[in-house]
């Protein structure tokens, strides 16, 4: 299996529409490896690490815990409410994420003939060159608030940041090869996913 060859599902969407429930059922249902990007962000994070010792350089030593690790909630305040700062963190991380993305991709060409690369921000960190397909996984904008809401224990304005920090649903779905509505049950999205898994674009 060489890397053009692969089947590489770039699974995408909004913050708390369902991507890891998503990520799950491939891995767990398919057995499709899947390399996460969040997971990727938060090992260029780690205690020691250079992006840590700059985020702390830049936003003050208070974001590192006594255990070395970083205060992600509290980072989350600041950038999610000052552009400047989150296109600042991201220029940082993004070339670690992809970096990691694409050695995945290499690791398991030889011996997966279909990956998933779990990456919520896809579009905005320009990575739409890595899958072969771009899965979409949305759902309505107060259902969308509400779980952010639940999940995060966050208020409405701090919800409403996060959310406005990534491109809007609809521009993402414009782009997809295959759109998911989570706007119902779980066996309705599997159903979806399920008929999404038996094609294929090659």
């Amino acid at each position: 299996m060489t890397k053009a060859a692969m089947r590489i599902i770039g699974l995408t969407g909004g913050i708390a529409t369902g991507k890891t429930t998503l990520s799950d059922y491939l891995a767990t249902r398919y057995g499709w490896p899947v390399l996460d990007a969040d997971e990727l962000a938060r090992s260029a994070m780690e205690p020691g690490s250079p992006v840590l010792a700059a985020i702390a350089e830049r936003f003050g030593s208070h974001l590192i815990r006594e255990d070395g690790s970083l205060d992600r909630p509290r980072l989350g305040d600041i950038v999610f409410h000052d552009t400047a700062e989150r296109q600042w963190l991201e220029a940082q991380i993004h070339p670690l994420v992809r970096a990691g993305l694409e050695a995945g991709i290499t690791d398991r060409c030889h011996h997966e003939s279909t990956l998933v690369l779990a990456v919520p921000l896809l579009f905005e960190a320009n990575f739409t060159d890595l899958p072969s397909e771009i899965w979409v996984v949305t759902c309505d904008r107060s259902q969308q608030l509400a779980r952010l809401m639940a999940r995060s224990r966050l208020s409405v304005a701090e919800a409403e940041a996060r959310i406005a920090s990534q491109w809007p649903l609809a521009q993402k779905c414009d782009r997809a090869d295959v759109v998911l509505q989570n706007t119902q049950s779980l066996d309705y999205l599997v159903t979806q996913v399920d008929r999404a898994a038996a094609r294929s674009l090659h």
